[in-house]
């Protein structure tokens, strides 16, 4: 095939170069297989088959010649040459058509040649395939059948050599085993040899090996001679033959008992050399050296001695001036006068050195001894059982509940104080230790421990303590109210009693401060009482003292001003006068009559403030034990209601007083009103018919002196109980 125009660079086929040579249709066009491979292109092939024969026309030479081509393909002839126009197609624009279709049919000859060539090829090789893949099935049956065998031989080899590695294993045990009898064979009899030397005579240890005697191998001696103390032990507990206490029996062919004797002497001497040698190196603070003799000593009861020899040598346990001057900083020079404000800064202090210097010794403790833990826990303790008691003891003198400390040295009261203030500082110290460091030791628990005594009888000193500020209380009020009669001496005897009520009445101020005791002691029942049944049966306890309390002061109070309406009613009665007297007897006891009515209504006046008072104080309790008590109540059941019902029956005794002191007062009114109109009748007998007032004038004027003798009682009485019903109290009144 020839080359194509256009620069293909496909090779010309066998087909072209014939065609080429001579004319398309004296020889068929030959189409070569190999032309259809690789990167077969169709229009590089059909351009081969075609270009030899098309003409080749240059753009150039039409230009030149001013042909112009027709839509038909034909050439157009140019216009300036009129005689050819009629001759306007020259020639075919393809004359070589027929050699095309020549050469189009040839190649579709050969291509249906080549097509049964190719088809015949392939047959032959389906036939081939068809062949091999038949060998191929077979071959790959016999390589199963191969494979399966040589998994079958995997795994007998594998099952061989698990066998074997069993038996290997086991064999090294055996071996593993036979080596450890044998070490232990020959450390026993090594044990046995210095056995022996124990053994030989009672008391005497200058005959022993010098492993026991060379200082550079004490630790090795230690555990030579704890390993024989448990073998000699061991054996002589199997035997059931006592340890002896002392030297020994005088022979050894008894077993082992001289060897124990002897081991336990060696071990108590080396045990103290150690010790020895432990606090040289403690003086002079050589942490290596400690660290190695405790290592060793650790070997004789886990160290224990060492550890409680370590914490006992402590300056803070063995120094007297270090104790006295923990109480000098906690309660001063004069430890009587101390006050819980000035304790608390002063335990504040002291907690703190002390945290410091256990921080100190922790980090000591950690560098020497192999379990540090167990030395922080024996340090701790015993700086809460010897340090913090010993000045615990002398802080907190338990007072006696028989003969109460006075007020003036603090009471109760003080000692309470004292006690919350200590509690609470020792706990913040207890959670200071605890950071720090303390092992497994209960902190919590040693510190509750310590306050133990003091919290067993807690609720009962802090009842006394109440009690007492109460008592204490109602004589200071008695003694200003003695003070002031005593100054009213000149004064008469309905004013004087008037004064005196007067400067007894109760008071809101009084009660709000009972209610601050109470408050402060349910925050020290906060403080020691962790648990909410026993914190609810402490604040039941301290909130009864505050009802009794309370009811009391609001009784008497209430009884004082009773006392004032019956001494006005006694002197009403001491003026009432007969029909048969003159008229200056008579003009003497109106003029009493008028002095004990001015007591009665004075008398009035104070038992209606004495009312609203008391009114107030309920409500003040109220109030409080809403806010404060009920909460701590609650989480118990019923602990609430018995409150509520205690608290209903305390305040009975006071609604029973105030219930007789108003019918004294509607008594007292009520006697009023009647003098004035028994008064006005009388001056009505004593005036003469011609004195020229009318009768309705003078009941007008009688009217008028009740009604403003009302008037001044009502508004006193509605001034002091806030809503009060003024209809209601009216009509009861009439």
């Amino acid at each position: 095939m020839r080359e194509p125009r256009d620069g293909a660079n496909n090779k010309p086929s066998k087909a072209a170069a014939a065609a080429a040579a001579s004319p398309p249709q004296s020889f068929p066009l030959i189409l070569d297989v190999d032309d259809f491979k690789g990167d077969f292109s169709f229009d590089a092939l059909f351009g081969n088959l075609v270009n030899e024969l098309l003409p080749t026309f240059k753009l150039e030479e039409s230009e030149s010649d001013g042909g112009d081509a027709l839509p038909n393909g034909h050439l157009r002839v140019p216009s300036t040459d009129g005689s050819k126009y009629s001759q306007g197609i020259v020639s075919p624009l393809f004359p070589e058509v027929e050699k095309l279709l020549s050469l189009f049919k040839d190649s579709c000859k050969e291509l249906l040649e080549l097509r049964k060539q190719i088809d015949g090829r392939l047959y032959n090789l389906k036939k081939d395939v068809s062949v091999q893949d038949s060998k191929h099935r077979k071959t790959l049956a016999e390589l199963e059948k191969g494979v399966d065998g040589l998994f079958d031989s995997f795994a007998r080899l594998d099952s061989r050599i698990s066998s074997v590695g069993q038996t290997a294993a086991k064999i090294g045990d055996h071996l593993q085993s036979a080596d450890a009898q044998r070490e232990t064979a020959s450390q026993t009899i090594e044990l046995i040899k210095y056995l022996m030397e124990f053994n030989s005579s009672p008391g005497d240890l200058m005959e022993l090996s010098p492993l026991f005697s060379d200082d550079s191998r004490v630790a090795d001696a230690a555990s030579i001679a704890q390993k024989l103390r448990s073998f000699a032990e061991e054996d002589i507990g199997r035997h059931g033959i006592p340890v002896p206490s002392a030297m020994g029996n005088a022979t050894a062919s008894r077993g082992l008992e001289v060897a124990v004797a002897n081991l336990q002497d060696y071990c108590n001497e080396l045990e103290n050399r150690l010790l020895s040698r432990f606090d040289a190196a403690s003086q002079k603070r050589e942490l290596t050296t400690m660290a190695e003799c405790a290592k060793i000593l650790s070997q004789f009861n886990r160290g224990t001695s060492a550890m409680q020899h370590y914490v006992a040598t402590r300056p803070m346990f063995i120094d007297v001036e270090i104790m006295n001057a923990d109480t000098k900083l906690v309660l001063g020079d004069q430890a009587a006068q101390a006050s819980p404000s000035n304790v608390a800064r002063g335990l504040s202090s002291l907690y703190k050195e002390i945290t410091d210097t256990v921080r100190k010794e922790a980090a000591t403790i950690t560098a020497v001894f192999p379990s540090p833990s167990e030395v922080m826990s024996i340090l701790v303790q015993r700086v809460l059982e010897q340090r913090i008691t010993a000045l615990l003891d002398k802080l907190l003198e338990k007072p006696s509940l028989v003969n109460l400390p006075s007020v003036e040295e603090g009471g109760l009261l003080l000692y309470l104080r004292m006690l919350a203030v200590a509690y609470e500082k020792t706990q913040e110290l207890a959670r200071d230790l605890q950071a720090v460091g303390c092992g497994d030791l209960d902190v919590e628990g040693l510190t509750e421990s310590l306050f133990s005594s003091h919290k067993d009888e807690y609720p009962e000193y802090e009842q006394a303590s109440l009690r007492q500020l109460y008592k204490v209380k109602m004589e200071e009020l008695r003694a200003e109210s003695q003070q002031i009669s005593d100054a009213s001496g000149s004064i008469g005897r309905s004013k004087g009693a008037s004064v005196v009520s007067s400067q007894q009445q109760i008071s809101v101020t009084v009660v709000t401060e009972f209610v601050r005791w109470n408050e402060e002691a349910i925050s020290r029942c906060n403080l020691f009482a962790s648990q909410p049944a026993t914190l609810a049966t402490h604040v039941k306890a301290v909130f009864t003292c505050l009802l009794d309390q309370v009811s009391q002061y609001i009784a008497d109070g209430l009884e004082r001003a009773r006392d004032s309406l019956t001494e006005a009613a006694n002197l009403r009665e001491r003026f009432v006068l007969g029909t048969s007297v003159t008229r200056r007897v008579a003009a003497a006891a109106a003029s009493a009559a008028e002095a004990a009515a001015a007591a009665g209504e004075s008398s009035f006046r104070s038992f209606m403030i004495a009312v609203q008072r008391s009114g107030s104080s309920v409500a003040i309790i109220q109030q409080y034990f809403a806010n404060s008590i009920s909460r701590l109540l609650l989480p118990v059941d019923g602990a609430h209601a018995a409150a509520c019902e205690e608290m209903a029956t305390a305040m009975s005794s006071a609604e029973a007083a105030a219930y007789k002191g108003l019918q004294q007062c509607i008594e007292t009114v009520m006697a009023e009103v009647e003098r004035l109109l028994s008064a006005e009748q009388k001056a009505t007998d004593y005036r003469s018919p011609d004195d020229g007032m009318a009768p309705d004038h003078r009941a007008t004027s009688a009217c008028t002196r009740v009604v403003a003798y009302l008037s001044r009682v009502l508004e006193s009485a509605f001034t002091a109980l806030e809503g009060l019903n003024k209809q209601a109290f009216l009509t009861e009144l009439v």
